[in-house]
């Protein structure tokens, strides 16, 4: 991108936009199929949860067994793909950003794509295995569960996905209060609300209504939200001793020139 962000009409604008989405798709695809040779290892860590327990899966239609290789291929592919995607998002928008304002935006990137595919981990390492392990446990002796693939599958992709975004939250948090849109007062404010609201959060995602599983969710949601909280204070206490700072420098200044007067 030679030109500025201010040299730049909205033509222009559109013509970087549409760079950005044929590159991030084409990667996608892309890793995608190299994904696909891969795409029954993946798979197989999937079915851990079924398979651990002696249950078996099926499939109800002809086509079925291999539109969820290629939904597993793209779901991968798109991981894969993320350091990509989120390059292009930077150099879509780092012209527009002064010298410090790119530091930032660099490292929200990398710290982005860690957060994101923690997210993704712990959603399924840590709760996703656990609740459908119990849920299954839930038919007995007498009762044979039918799981098919397709519904399977894209349970999981839907499940794993908000534990992704939820991981983001102390990120996004940073940014807002290094633009004062978010404060720590609004926070401590607030948290009884957001207790509420993760754990009605946890209660929805989450694959089992049992109480242990639930908190299981929400304990770390809830950090989250306080590990955000402690972000924003940091960071208006820096905010502060740089206005401060400033207002000395002007004070310094307004007396060197009453003082040459």
């Amino acid at each position: 991108m030679a030109k500025t962000n201010g040299e730049m009409n909205i033509i222009e604008h559109l013509e970087e936009l549409r760079h950005v989405l044929i590159v991030s798709i084409i990667t996608t695809a892309i890793f995608a199929v190299g994904a696909y040779f891969f795409s029954d290892r993946i798979l197989a860590s999937m079915l851990e949860p079924i398979t651990k327990l002696g249950q078996k899966i099926f499939f109800t239609g002809i086509t079925e067994a291999i539109f969820v290789k290629i939904k597993i291929s793209f779901f991968a592919g798109f991981l894969a793909a993320l350091p990509v995607i989120l390059w292009q998002v930077w150099g879509f928008i780092v012209p527009a950003l002064k010298k410090n304002e790119r530091i930032y935006f660099s490292i929200f990137v990398l710290i982005s794509f860690v957060s994101f595919l923690g997210g993704i981990a712990f959603g399924f390492f840590c709760v996703y295995r656990m609740g459908v392990m119990f849920l299954l446990q839930f038919a007995g002796p007498t009762l044979t569960p039918l799981l098919t693939i397709d519904k399977y599958i894209s349970f999981t992709i839907s499940f794993l996905l908000p534990f992704g975004i939820v991981f983001e939250f102390p990120l996004i948090s940073f940014f807002l209060a290094k633009m004062e849109l978010v404060t720590h007062a609004f926070f401590a404010r607030n948290r009884r609300y957001a207790m509420l609201a993760v754990v009605a959060l946890a209660a929805i995602i989450t694959p089992t209504p049992d109480v242990v599983t639930c908190l299981i969710i929400s304990g770390p949601m809830y950090l989250l939200f306080e590990l955000s909280a402690l972000v924003v204070r940091i960071v208006e206490r820096k905010l502060a001793r740089k206005k401060e700072r400033e207002r000395l420098v002007d004070m310094t200044e307004v007396q060197s020139a009453a003082t040459v007067k």
